[in-house]
């Protein structure tokens, strides 16, 4: 019985898709769920899988191949012909295993006779040129199982992984860490069906269990924490975690790190041991892709805006009294937290309905408005401060927002946010408050025309009905691009965010 390999679904307003690349040849035993073929879109590339073991039959559309959904692009066969490939399989392997035990005896290598696969660069995301290769997990003479992630690779945007294409062995690293690629650059190569070297048989009883640890990093730490542990000569299972479900943090890492100076320096010098020149040391580490492209925004947002900002300030008590009434029924209708971001969306997103000029973009000498609501959240991550988008927020409940921006955040940790995940936006929030912030100027995010930055929540005495009280009060800062937006719409429009905040039975009624 032959079954259909079709084209999933494309991304809305995707058209077609192209065939990047097929993994599999006809007259392979494929498995189950076992990823196919890369398809690639102008947006993100998709993996297609097998519905069933089998053999692959036939390839219908081959690699560069431009196709679209639900189209047939090759077909496995089940049943005999499986079970015929998976006989000629076995024999072939047998074959195989009798070679390398000959190899053994005569005192070869062991490195095996597989077929040798590339490891190469996965397809960079659009207007990115090149990347940097991060950290490799594993090195030569290493034994690798198909899916294992091999390296970190480094853009200005996101931390690409890129996975053995078989079980195996890596035999052989083109590119160090730190070293510039393209696209499609081959970085390593993989003998299949190869066994570990010499050396590493030798460690096999001594270090089974810290394998099995390494295998599991990726579900531990970030491909970020990764990369830190590894410029530290340090493994996930060496620091303890902190985060959800002790995952590995950056901070846990710089704690363990500092601890283990400390000691070092405690059992290497006499306790009463006066410091010396040799004391003041420093280090020079390279900018990040990440760090680098936001310092070059920045520069952007200064040069080319007459960058304002205006100032208003927030009673938060009716928030803080609502969430504190309704957090416990909300968390158990929602599955989330009640917590201050949804309001911030929610009432960003209605004074952008009030002024449309907050919402728009310049483009050359045209400003550019928009019908759709779509905010920045400013995260802080790892790798730096970025701002993944919650795409049309007037659409959204509440808990709708409280969920995505809990998602993006948690992506933003991970190192898993996509290109599509970080790209347009029309209006940026910020929150310096959860770090202590009481007062800033945040900068724009172009080509947006306005920034909104939250702070800390204070309590200050505050003049009410000729009364003095204790009050929880938070500063809002706008900052906006002046070319566009003037200052009463500037000032109306913080006005609107400070009245819908203060009043949040207006957001909950649209009023």
């Amino acid at each position: 019985m032959a079954i259909d390999i079709k084209v999933p679904q494309l991304p809305e307003s995707v058209a077609d898709a192209t065939i990047a690349t097929w993994h599999v040849k006809p007259g392979d035993k494929v498995s189950r769920d076992q990823n196919l073929v890369d398809i690639e879109t102008d947006k993100v590339v998709l993996e297609v899988v097998a519905e069933a073991d089998g053999v692959l039959g036939e390839i219908i559309a081959d690699e560069g191949t431009t196709v679209t959904a639900e189209e047939v692009i090759g077909k496995i066969e089940e049943g005999d012909a499986a079970a015929a490939e998976e006989s000629k399989s076995d024999a072939k392997s047998d074959e195989k295993s009798a070679q390398q035990d000959s190899k053994t005896d005569s005192g070869s290598d062991n490195k095996g006779s597989g077929e040798k696969l590339n490891v190469t660069v996965p397809q960079l995301p659009e207007s990115v040129s090149d990347a940097t290769i991060s950290a490799w997990h594993v090195k030569e003479g290493d034994a690798v199982k198909r899916d294992q992630n091999l390296v970190d690779i480094e853009t200005d945007k996101v931390v690409l992984e890129v996975v053995a294409p078989a079980d195996g062995v890596l035999v052989e690293i083109k590119h160090d860490e730190g070293a510039t690629v393209g696209a499609d650059d081959v970085i390593g190569i993989v003998e299949a069906g190869a066994s570990a070297d010499s050396k590493a048989d030798a460690k096999a009883d001594t270090s089974a269990d810290n394998k099995d640890a390494d295998e599991g990093d990726s579900e531990v730490a970030g491909p970020a924490v990764r990369r830190l542990l590894g410029e530290h000569g340090l493994k996930p299972s060496d620091v303890k975690g902190t985060g959800k479900g002790g995952r590995v943090t950056k901070e846990d890492v710089e704690k363990h790190i500092k601890g283990q100076s400390a000691k070092s320096e405690q059992s290497s010098k006499p306790q009463a041991q006066p410091a010396t020149a040799g004391d003041r040391d420093q280090k020079r580490v390279p900018m990040t892709r990440l760090r680098k492209r936001i310092a070059e925004r920045l520069l952007q947002a200064k040069n080319d805006t007459a960058m304002l900002t205006t100032f208003n300030e927030i009673n938060m008590k009716p928030i803080m009294d609502l969430r504190k009434k309704y957090k416990d029924v909300f968390e158990e209708t929602h599955g989330t937290r009640l917590g201050f971001m949804g309001f911030y969306v929610k009432a960003v997103t209605e004074a952008l309905k009030r002024f449309p000029d907050v919402n728009a973009s310049i483009d050359g000498d045209d400003i550019v408005y928009h019908n759709y609501f779509d905010v920045s959240i400013a995260v802080s991550t790892p790798r730096g401060l970025v701002t993944p988008v919650l795409r049309d927020t007037d659409k959204m409940s509440i808990a709708d927002m409280e969920n995505g921006i809990r998602d993006l955040a948690i992506k933003g940790r991970d190192g898993k946010l996509t290109l599509e995940e970080m790209q347009g936006g029309n209006f940026t929030i910020t929150n310096g408050g959860v770090f202590g912030s009481l007062l800033s100027t945040p900068i724009l995010n172009p080509p947006q025309s306005a920034i909104l930055g939250m702070h800390k929540i204070q309590e200050r005495p505050m003049v009410v009905d000729g009364k003095i009280e204790i009050l929880p009060m938070m500063y809002l800062a706008l900052s906006y691009d002046h070319r566009i937006i003037d200052g009463k719409e500037s000032v109306g429009f913080l006005v609107t965010v400070k009245e819908l905040l203060e009043d949040p039975q207006r957001l909950i009624l649209d009023i």
